[in-house]
């Protein structure tokens, strides 16, 4: 019975259909599909690389971290393919999902987000894009490992040893939609919020107040600093699988350090992929974006 309530969790989570061919293909973009950026033993760790067909300039790079409740989802189709359009190259990453193996729980995910942002720094010069202006993207699950990679910094256990090493794998702006920055209180929430704390188990491979240290450690608040990267974060009033508290929270922890943290709260939004259709949301995470990624401001932007 519990493996049937996380499947359709997982189906809430990640959503059942895709946006339209207009939004994942859009004309005018060239995609380098199943670029592997590092392997885990005999497993690729992939991405799709999306690039407009004319720039005469290098790209900044924003990076795709897809939902699903760490459990599922999919870097294929890719939501924001559109964002090509606007002088962008798009990297949609896969990375380990927590489906029982004990190299797939906290801190995996986030080890190969950092395996891809260091991949892409390395590799930037090949696609005419920039290595020092990378931003992250992500959507519940995928915010929440988008808030880590925005705040750990200098941790040799959290930055991992998948892929190139060498490199930095600090990125210079994150936008975080409706993600899960505090586990533990996540917990303590509501019984509103059953959903997230299910597959936030599956996360730990138990309940946060079962794994307090691990639980802590996955909390992007926990990790928050003056050093940590310009934070956007987008949570809709309206959503019943992340309370958009947990936004909110960790928006005032940044701001009560001196880091550049905004926060767009959206009347009436619901949780899930869909809500990226919104006007309001879109031109909130692209004005973010053109501010802190293009034009380079040299003083924040360095590796």
């Amino acid at each position: 019975m519990r493996f049937i309530l996380l499947i359709a969790v997982v189906l809430m989570l990640s959503g059942c259909f895709g946006p339209p061919r207009s939004v994942v293909e859009p004309e005018g973009v060239r995609i380098v599909r199943d670029i592997t950026y590092a392997s885990v033993g005999e497993r690729k760790l992939q991405l799709d690389l999306y690039l407009p067909d004319n720039y005469s300039a290098p790209l900044p790079i924003v990076i795709w971290i897809h939902g699903g409740g760490w459990v599922g989802g999919d870097r294929s189709p890719c939501p924001i393919a559109r964002l090509a359009t606007r002088g962008y190259a798009v990297a949609s990453v896969s990375y380990r999902l927590s489906q029982g193996a004990a190299d797939e729980t906290f801190p995996a995910a986030l080890h190969d987000g950092k395996a891809a942002v260091r991949w892409l720094r390395v590799n930037a010069w090949r696609f005419g894009c920039d290595e020092k202006r990378i931003g992250v993207w992500g959507a519940s699950a995928g915010g929440h490992i988008a808030a880590l990679l925005g705040t750990v910094q200098n941790d040799p256990a959290l930055e991992g040893t998948v892929g190139i090493t060498d490199v930095s794998s600090r990125v210079q702006a994150v936008c975080a939609l409706f993600p899960a920055t505090d586990l533990v209180h996540l917990e303590e929430a509501h019984d509103d919020y059953w959903k997230i704390n299910l597959v936030a188990s599956a996360l730990l491979h138990g309940k946060p107040s079962e794994k307090p240290e691990l639980a802590k450690a996955a909390s992007p608040i926990e990790h928050v600093s003056k050093d940590a990267a310009p934070f956007c974060f987008i949570h809709g009033k309206a959503d019943h699988i992340i309370p958009y508290m947990q936004s909110e929270r960790m928006h005032q922890a940044l701001l009560a350090v001196g880091a550049d943290s905004t926060l767009v709260l959206i009347e009436g939004m619901p949780h899930g992929n869909a809500t990226l259709s919104r006007p309001e949301l879109r031109d909130a995470a692209h004005q973010f974006f053109d501010q802190h990624l293009k034009p380079m401001n040299p003083a924040k932007t360095g590796p």
